[in-house]
């Protein structure tokens, strides 16, 4: 009776592990394009897009990061991305976007901080969290590698120096 019990547990655990498998493979593997049509956000001009419209394959990789102006972590990542965004451009083909969840108390702080800081990728704002719902952002940073096809590849939850290496690496299998 044990052993059937246990034959039993096995075949379980070998079920739930090739459905865990296959349900990662299929959230990794989403379009994002098909994800986020139709969800809106602003330029640090003021000009509201659609996200899908942005984040369209111009054959290249995407690093779409979320954070906020009082987040010490996105700042840090961000800061990292900036100092090797012409590498990224030039070298290994890839846009960062850096989408604010700052809500309408601290949006006004946005423009005048990324101008500090001297950004060169292109900021965005999702002021209501609409973009972070549908992509199912829950603490910041939260940072996507999209690759040419606008397929979810990697993503990474939080930052500690370090992490944007395991970027480099996925890029550059993407390449």
């Amino acid at each position: 009776m044990t052993a059937l019990i246990l034959k039993k547990n096995k075949f379980r655990s070998k079920i739930l592990l090739v459905l865990g498998t296959l349900l990662s493979i299929s959230l990794s593997a989403q379009d994002v394009t098909q994800i986020t049509k139709g969800v809106e956000v602003e330029n640090l001009k003021g000009r509201t897009i659609d996200f899908s419209e942005v984040i369209k394959n111009d054959g290249g990789i995407k690093i779409v990061s979320f954070w906020a102006t009082w987040c010490k972590p996105c700042i840090q990542e961000l800061g990292y991305l900036n100092d090797l965004y012409d590498e990224l451009q030039l070298d290994m083909n890839t846009t960062v976007y850096a989408v604010s969840i700052d809500d309408a108390r601290s949006r006004k702080r946005i423009l005048p901080f990324v101008n500090g800081k001297s950004w060169e990728f292109e900021v965005l704002i999702d002021e209501n969290s609409t973009l972070k719902r549908k992509m199912s952002v829950l603490n910041i940073p939260h940072t996507f590698i999209i690759d040419q096809k606008n397929n979810i590849v990697y993503q990474h939850n939080s930052y500690v120096p370090g992490d944007e290496e395991e970027y480099f690496k996925v890029i550059r299998e993407l390449n």
